[in-house]
């Protein structure tokens, strides 16, 4: 029952890819280098999920504190760091652990509107419930907007067409840390089969600030 309720087809689903306070905010301590404007862009498209009644599927890194002694200085399990940014979330939301479980609600993709996957690497195909998730899932489009290009938005495009998905990336609405390596990644994306395109052609235009 449950592969038949994953496998409902839905026009479009949003894949919202680390959109967290150590990677989006100055002060982070993993902030890509163009955080301001992608940060506009995200919100915009965000609005554009909310009033078209998207789904949305957030992905974001969460590594053990262990204390203070991590080996990863950023989006540590606990902190504020590790946390979405306030308009990246929905009220009508679920949340799971990376707990190496594959176990979902039969009616998740009915009950929420967003579903919140935690994981413990940058790709999400390595943790089995997001594995398990994005490659029953169907859909016409996924939209993948984040961080980062050359890190988890290509892994999850990536994984996405590697499965048979179409894939289209907001470019505007990705972050990165290396303009030279964001913009081999795009290349690669697209090399692979995913749509490349900007807000405004999905959102529109706004006069958000």
């Amino acid at each position: 029952m449950i592969r038949q309720m994953l496998r409902a087809r839905r026009k479009k689903i949003l894949i919202d890819v680390s959109t967290q306070k150590d990677i989006f905010l100055a002060g982070g301590n993993a902030c890509i280098r163009n955080h301001r404007r992608v940060l506009a862009n995200v919100r915009r498209v965000m609005a554009w999920a909310r009033h078209n009644k998207i789904p949305i599927i957030s992905t974001c890194e969460v590594y053990p504190n262990n204390n203070g002694g991590s080996a990863v200085g950023y989006c540590l399990d606990g902190t504020e760091g590790q946390k979405k940014i306030r308009y990246t979330l929905l009220s009508n939301r679920a949340s799971f652990p990376a707990d190496g479980s594959t176990d979902l609600p039969r009616d998740i993709l009915q009950r929420y509107r967003q579903i919140i996957f935690h994981k413990r690497c940058v790709d999400p195909f390595d943790e089995p419930r997001i594995e398990r998730l994005l490659s029953e899932v169907r859909a016409d489009e996924f939209i993948l907007i984040g961080a980062s290009a050359e890190g988890a938005v290509k892994a999850t495009a990536l994984g996405l067409r590697q499965r048979g998905k179409n894939v289209s990336v907001v470019v505007d609405a990705v972050g990165s840390y290396s303009r030279r390596e964001a913009k081999f990644a795009f290349r690669k994306m697209k090399a692979k089969g995913a749509k490349l395109l900007e807000t405004r052609k999905l959102a529109g235009t706004s006069h958000l600030k």
